[in-house]
């Protein structure tokens, strides 16, 4: 087993996995199955839906025809001729705009988001997220877009944001524990470059904070355009009740 080879290099034993006929344990059997499971979903799913900055423009341009948003566009943090709009957050804000049915949402929340109890603060979120519903108080569902189609390596900035978003769902975990209060965490990536040319083994951990329920749900490239819909129709659901 890969994963045994793996614990000798770092001088770790291997008798939770394997037993000493060399069979696999219960644990190595599940962890098995966990990392073909993982690899499945990666090369069958998740890399078919990952656009690069040609693709994604083309979208951005047909979501602004079809729902005939108004929102300003943001532009992404480059400079020079890889300076573009934001397509992805472009994308992601016009199809929740088109759900929203008149509820209050904050497309881009510039405080951290916090909640409170009894006109009390309870806890405050270490960092700014980019989409708050309704709003950065008490809000019922946060999302977080990582878009990096200009880039040319994965370099530390894009390892940053993954552990960003583990960070935000260990807050939201200890929350929920401490004072029941429920808030829905996405996650929202895309750049087929960045992510599977440079930066597969960061999915893997996406994938895996997904499973830890670190995030709600992580919405993959153009999968957005079918699922955004529904959920943001479950937002307001939950708003009205």
């Amino acid at each position: 087993m890969v994963i045994t080879c793996e614990l000798e290099t770092l001088g770790l034993g291997n008798q939770q996995i394997v037993m000493k006929d060399g069979r696999a344990t219960a644990l190595g059997r599940e962890l098995v199955a966990y990392f073909e499971h993982r690899a499945t979903v990666l090369n069958n799913d998740v890399e078919r839906l990952l656009m690069n900055a040609e693709q994604a423009a083309e979208l951005f341009h047909e979501v602004q025809q079809r729902t005939g948003s108004t929102l300003p566009v943001s532009m992404n943090k480059q400079t020079g001729e890889k300076k573009k709009p934001a397509y992805l957050t472009g994308i992601v804000n016009m199809l929740v705009e088109s759900q929203l049915q008149g509820a209050a949402c904050d497309f881009s929340p510039r405080e951290l988001t916090t909640f409170t109890r009894d006109d009390a603060p309870i806890q405050t979120m270490a960092r700014w997220v980019d989409g708050a519903f309704p709003s950065a108080v008490n809000p019922l569902a946060i999302w977080e877009i990582k878009e990096y189609y200009h880039t040319t390596t994965f370099g530390s900035r894009v390892a940053d944001g993954v552990y960003e978003t583990l960070l935000y769902g260990m807050e939201l975990q200890q929350l929920n524990k401490e004072t029941g209060i429920q808030c829905k965490h996405y996650l929202i990536i895309d750049a087929h470059y960045t992510w599977w040319t440079c930066g597969r083994s960061y999915l893997c951990r996406i994938i895996d904070m997904l499973h830890m329920g670190y995030v709600d749900e992580v919405l993959f490239g153009k999968e957005v355009v079918d699922q955004l819909p529904r959920i943001v129709q479950e937002w307001v659901k939950l708003v009205r009740s």
